[in-house]
C-alpha cells in the first residue's frame, strides 16, 4: 500500500467528533499538530483545497496521521497545546513561542492559586506550572470556568482571613479557613492537571475508585461529592458525543481478563429473513460510543442457501482480510449475535487469516456470553454494567442490519 493509500483511508475512517490531529512524516517524525471541531471535516481540507506555499510544503511531507479524541473543541485546544509544548513540530510556529497568548498557571504554594497569565516569571525564579499557551482565550477562560465547577479550587493572590464568595458557591475549598488540608487540596491539583493534559479516562477511573473506597469507608458525604464530579465529567462527554461509559468498559475489561480496555468493539449481524436478500453488518464502536463512520455493510456473495453460519463466516472473512491487507488496526474485541457454534464459526473464520482478535457472543434468548476459553456461558445480572453495554452493541449491530436488508429489498422490488 503506497503513503497516499494509506493517508486516503485513515481520512475516510476519522470520526466525526472533536480532537487533536497529528501529521508525521515518512521517518515518523511530528512536523505539525492542530485541533478541530470535527475531524472529519477538518483533516481532508488540507488535501483538497488550494494552500499557500508553506502549507503546501508541509502537505507534501504527511505520510501519517494520528488522532486523539477530546469531549469538546475547547479540550482539544488545551491538548493541541500540550502536545505542542512536547513535541515542538516544524511547522507549529505560533504555539511555540508564548509570549503572545496565554498560558494557565499553578502556583508552587501549600494551597496553589489556578489562574490564567500572559508570561511567565525569569526561568532562574520560576517554580510553577504552566500549561499552553492557547490561542482562544474565551474557550481557555471557558475551560477554567468549568474546572472550577467540578473540581473547586483557590484563585485569590494572597490568602484572605475570611472566605471569599467562591467558597459560599462551591467553587472553592476555603484553604483560608482550613476547610481542606494541604495534601487534600494536592489530591484537586492533580485532578486539574490531569484534565487540562486531557487524561479524561484516567481522571473518572481515579475517581471511581476513590469515590468506592470513601463509601466502604463510610464516609458517604465525600463519596457524594465525588459522585458529582464524576457526573459532571460524564455528562461532558455525553454532551460531545465523547465516552461516558467508562465503568462499562472497565467492567467488561475485568469480566473478559483483559490486559487492557477494549476501546474499539466491532459487531457482526447476519439478516436472513426467509432467505431473501440476505446481508450483513458490522457495527463499530469507540470506547463505548458509536463510531458511525466505521459501519460496514456486507451483501453476502458466496453463500447462496440459508445458512447463517457460512454467511457470517463469509462477513468476519472480508472484514478482517481488508483490515490485515490495508495494514489497519484491528478492534480489541469482535461481538458476535448467536451462542457458542456462532461464536466457534467466527472464531475459525479469524484463525484462518492468522490474527488474534477475541471474540465473544451473545446468546438471543437468556442473554448468555460465550467465550472461546470454556464451554459454558457466562451468566450476568440483568443490570450488570459489562452486559448493558454489550446488549447496547449487540442491538445496534442488530438495527442496522435490518435496516440494510429493507434496503436491498426496496431496490429489487422498485428497481433502484
Amino acid at each position: 500500500m503506497t503513503d497516499a493509500d494509506k493517508l486516503e483511508n485513515i481520512i475516510a475512517n476519522l470520526p466525526e467528533m472533536p480532537g487533536v490531529y497529528i501529521f508525521k512524516d515518512a521517518e515518523g517524525k511530528i512536523i505539525y499538530i492542530g485541533k478541530a471541531k470535527s475531524l472529519k471535516k477538518r483533516v481532508p481540507s488540507y488535501f483538497n483545497r488550494p494552500l499557500n506555499s508553506k502549507t503546501q510544503a508541509m502537505v507534501s511531507k504527511i505520510a501519517d496521521i494520528e488522532y486523539r479524541l477530546t469531549p469538546s473543541e475547547s479540550q482539544a485546544q488545551l491538548l493541541e497545546a500540550t502536545l505542542i509544548k512536547d513535541n515542538q513540530p516544524q511547522y507549529n510556529v505560533d504555539l511555540k513561542d508564548d509570549k503572545s497568548f496565554p498560558l494557565v498557571k499553578i502556583s508552587n504554594e501549600d494551597f496553589p492559586v489556578v489562574s490564567i497569565c500572559r508570561r511567565r516569571k525569569p526561568a532562574a525564579d520560576d517554580s510553577d506550572l504552566y500549561f499552553g499557551p492557547y490561542t482562544n482565550v474565551k474557550a481557555l477562560r471557558q475551560a477554567i470556568g468549568l474546572i472550577r465547577r467540578i473540581f473547586g479550587f483557590r484563585s485569590c493572590k494572597n490568602m484572605p482571613q475570611d472566605p471569599c464568595l467562591y467558597y459560599r458557591l462551591k467553587l472553592c475549598p476555603a484553604p483560608c479557613i482550613r476547610k481542606v488540608t494541604p495534601g487534600e487540596y494536592c489530591g484537586i491539583i492533580k485532578n486539574i492537571i490531569m484534565f487540562l493534559t486531557s487524561q479524561y479516562e484516567e481522571l473518572i477511573h481515579g475517581l471511581s475508585c476513590k469515590m468506592k473506597k470513601a463509601t466502604a469507608q463510610k464516609k458517604f458525604e465525600d463519596a457524594a461529592k465525588i459522585r458529582d464530579q464524576i457526573n459532571a465529567l460524564s455528562s461532558i462527554g455525553q454532551n460531545h458525543g465523547y465516552p461516558a461509559g467508562f465503568d462499562e468498559l472497565e467492567d467488561l475489561k475485568n469480566l473478559l481478563k483483559l490486559d487492557k480496555l477494549p476501546e474499539r468493539i466491532e459487531a457482526f449481524d447476519i439478516s436472513n429473513i426467509s432467505g431473501k436478500e440476505a446481508c450483513g453488518s458490522m457495527v463499530s464502536f469507540y470506547k463505548g460510543i458509536p463510531d458511525k463512520n466505521n459501519y460496514r455493510r456486507f451483501r453476502i456473495k458466496t453463500v447462496e442457501s440459508i445458512n447463517d453460519y457460512k454467511m457470517l463466516a463469509e462477513v468476519v472473512r472480508r472484514r478482517y482480510t481488508r483490515l490485515v491487507e490495508e495494514k489497519l488496526p484491528l478492534p480489541d474485541l469482535v461481538l458476535i449475535d448467536g451462542g457458542r457454534s456462532h461464536l466457534l464459526t467466527a472464531n475459525r473464520a479469524v484463525e484462518k487469516i492468522g490474527i488474534q482478535i477475541l471474540v465473544i457472543s451473545i446468546a438471543k434468548k437468556e442473554e448468555n456470553i460465550y467465550t472461546t476459553d470454556r464451554v459454558k456461558p457466562i451468566r450476568l445480572k440483568s443490570d450488570t454494567q459489562a452486559l448493558n453495554l454489550i446488549r447496547k452493541i449487540r442491538d445496534e449491530a442488530h438495527r442496522f442490519a435490518i435496516a440494510y436488508h429493507h434496503v436491498l429489498r426496496r431496490k429489487k422490488i422498485i428497481g433502484e
